[in-house]
């Protein structure tokens, strides 16, 4: 019996009706699509709405970068590479402007995408109003009504409670002036860059069966009362300490033997980028 083996791991029914799938999203902004998710050889959780979106999308003239938090090297950003790379055998960069398909949990790059990219979001949670309404079949019904008052009420008791929203990450946008829409549990800091995003931005859900969209050039607003706008983290007065970068979300870090707290670039490419067009700087420099 002879095996066969497929490009890019599903057969071309499966990836045929994924990007069905796909292609709804991106002509409803925001709207969740519903899709027969498939079983993949990794847990569920991990990125499987994700990887189904890649797979399906992947060509052999792609280049993938996949980042888990930021990092190029944690173990579910590798794994997802290796399996990638193994049934398609597609080039893989940690560059980001060299990569035409980014897979990404948790962080958008610090480098501003174009229009010959897509980045793929990993979605734990698709559904914006989950914690406001259990039932599948009622958000649906509040969403065709355009019903977010559940989700303004949220808000306006952590201002009552905490005196400001208390959503560190995947705080809700609105999308294309209509749907409220779960951003992935990307930082209140990266929702801004989906704004009239150049690159196609998908978001799939493994666990939850669900893919939706942000086109290219689509608005995109975090949900926010007038006069409690909407704010990302504050690095005022930090820098990576190690390419001195100030403009990008930075991690908080302890040194174990002093105790002092540092900062660092959360984005691992960008930093090492800066720091190889630093050395070089500094290397003609002195050859000068």
């Amino acid at each position: 019996m002879k095996l066969i083996r497929h490009f890019a791991y599903f057969d071309e029914g499966a990836k045929k009706e994924i990007r069905r799938a796909t292609l709804k999203a991106v002509a409803i902004p925001g709207y969740q699509v519903p899709f027969a998710s498939r079983e993949v050889p990794i847990g569920r959780g991990w990125g499987t709405g994700g990887l189904q979106l890649t797979l399906s999308l992947i060509g052999k003239n792609d280049v993938l970068k996949v980042i888990d938090q930021g990092s190029d090297e944690s173990v579910n950003a590798v794994s997802i590479k290796k399996l990638v790379q193994e049934t398609t055998g597609v080039s893989c960069t940690d560059d980001t402007r060299k990569a035409s398909i980014i897979q990404s949990r948790h962080r958008i790059p610090e480098v501003p995408l174009t229009k010959e990219q897509i980045i793929v979001l990993q979605v734990p949670e698709p559904e914006p109003l989950r914690d406001i309404e259990k039932s599948e079949h009622q958000t649906k019904i509040l969403h065709a009504e355009e019903d977010y008052s559940g989700a303004w009420l949220q808000l306006f008791e952590q201002i009552m409670i905490i005196g400001s929203t208390t959503t560190h990450a995947n705080h809700p946008v609105v999308v294309n002036n209509r749907y409220v829409m779960a951003p992935s549990p990307i930082p209140r800091f990266d929702n801004e860059k989906m704004h009239q995003s150049e690159a196609l931005i998908l978001l799939g859900a493994g666990r939850e069966k669900k893919i939706y969209a942000v086109p290219p050039y689509t608005n995109v607003t975090s949900l926010a009362f007038d006069d409690y706008t909407f704010r990302v983290e504050n690095f005022d007065g930090k820098a990576c300490h190690l390419c001195n970068a100030t403009d990008v979300f930075l991690d908080e870090l302890v040194n174990e033997e002093t105790g002092e707290t540092y900062f660092q670039c959360n984005d691992s490419s960008y930093c090492l980028e800066r720091l190889n067009k630093k050395t070089s700087r500094e290397e003609v420099e002195v050859n000068v």
